[in-house]
């Protein structure tokens, strides 16, 4: 995902700084975060409203906030915020910024739960804070050069930048496999920023996962991306329309990576809006039951929370309206839906999503599972 994020930004080269090794975390069970002692209805007390603001990701300019990100939480009561774009303000201004968002949680907001604080600091081309209190980091062809228990080290440093700030989750690492240098400079989104792990499923598994290891560390939790794969590409998902991956299978090693991960731990993966015709010809990943609950819940036994890439304004799904976007996302059994690139459209998407619960009994069903994983997910943090 690049949606806003200034892909054209050259890389930063300063060098991170460098830490001594830390001992491995504990890997958590396949993909589900500690489990809550819940009451005997999790849900009770809460509103159709407030349910379905769980579900949403609105995007909030580190530079602009505005005002859209912020009237999404106080009154569409969407439980989660991504910071987006790029600043050199630093660790304090970021803090002060998200302490803005974090004060409105409330009975009336969230219910009281906790906010999702995400933002994308994979380093490289695709990082969004910078400034005093926060390292430069270098890209994912990069710290694949570094021993795993290394990165894991740094890792760990760079989430307890994040965890300053108040962010509690980076959405990275990226775990899309590009098989070859050659096939990576023919792969926009991934291989031509160097934003993958090395080459071979060994490396990226390695190394990605020593990444999520540091950073749950940390206290920030991790969600891989972009399931089931962005590695074998020719375009980018947020400037083109009918992006195709024509190789990728159900049992590939592109979907073996992603399950290296879950099985480390992860408690969220993003899905990709690529159309993968080997998994599902019908649509999207993001919006396709089977590559959502038969490929990653199912084959690969996901119980964490499932999450869009961003689906506001990448042209990939710009053939669907707002609406449907959200509840083909949630209708196929995801969790969350990121709105990043243009936050306008989060009004009309939680509307879209609260009618259907109302008049859908199943959909309804599938909200309240949703809103339970994210939760869960939420109480799993460690701060």
């Amino acid at each position: 995902m690049l949606a806003g994020r200034g892909r054209s930004e050259p890389s930063r080269t300063s060098p991170a700084t460098t830490l001594a090794p830390t001992t491995p975390a504990a890997p958590r069970p396949t993909g589900v975060v500690p489990s809550p002692a819940w009451p005997p209805d999790p849900l009770a007390g809460w509103s159709l409203e407030q349910k379905v603001g769980q579900l949403f990701m609105v995007g909030v300019d580190v530079q602009d906030p505005g005002q859209v990100g912020y009237d999404a939480v106080r009154n569409l009561h969407v439980g989660n915020i991504f910071l987006a774009g790029r600043t050199l303000a630093g660790q304090r201004r970021v803090k002060a910024l998200v302490d803005r968002y974090t004060r409105l949680v409330s009975p009336h907001t969230t219910n009281g739960a906790r906010l999702l604080v995400a933002t994308d600091q994979e380093g490289g081309h695709v990082q969004v804070l910078g400034g005093p209190g926060f390292s430069t980091l270098p890209s994912a062809l990069a710290q694949a050069g570094l021993a795993p228990r290394a990165l894991q080290g740094r890792a760990s440093a760079w989430g307890a930048e994040l965890a300053g700030a108040g962010v509690n989750l980076d959405l990275a690492p990226v775990m899309d496999l590009v098989p070859s240098a050659a096939d990576a400079a023919r792969n926009p989104p991934i291989g031509q920023l160097q934003r993958n792990y090395g080459f071979t499923l060994d490396d990226v598994t390695s190394h990605a996962n020593a990444f999520s290891a540091g950073m749950q560390s940390a206290g920030v939790d991790v969600a891989l991306k972009h399931f089931p794969g962005l590695g074998a590409v020719t375009a980018s998902t947020d400037s083109t329309a009918g992006v195709t991956d024509l190789t990728t299978p159900r049992n590939g090693s592109a979907v073996a990576a992603f399950r290296s991960g879950i099985d480390a731990g992860a408690a969220f993966v993003m899905t990709s809006t690529v159309v993968y015709p080997k998994i599902d010809p019908a649509g999207p990943a993001a919006f396709s039951p089977a590559v959502v609950e038969d490929l990653l819940r199912g084959d690969l036994g996901f119980r964490g929370v499932v999450l869009t890439d961003d689906v506001s304004a990448a042209t990939q799904v710009l053939a669907w309206p707002p609406a449907q976007r959200a509840v083909k996302a949630i209708d196929a059994g995801g969790d969350m839906v990121l709105a990043s690139r243009d936050p306008t459209v989060v009004p009309v998407m939680v509307a879209a999503v609260v009618d259907r619960a109302r008049t859908d009994a199943g959909f309804a069903k599938k909200v309240d599972a949703a809103v339970l994983r994210v939760l869960a997910a939420k109480k799993g943090l460690a701060h």
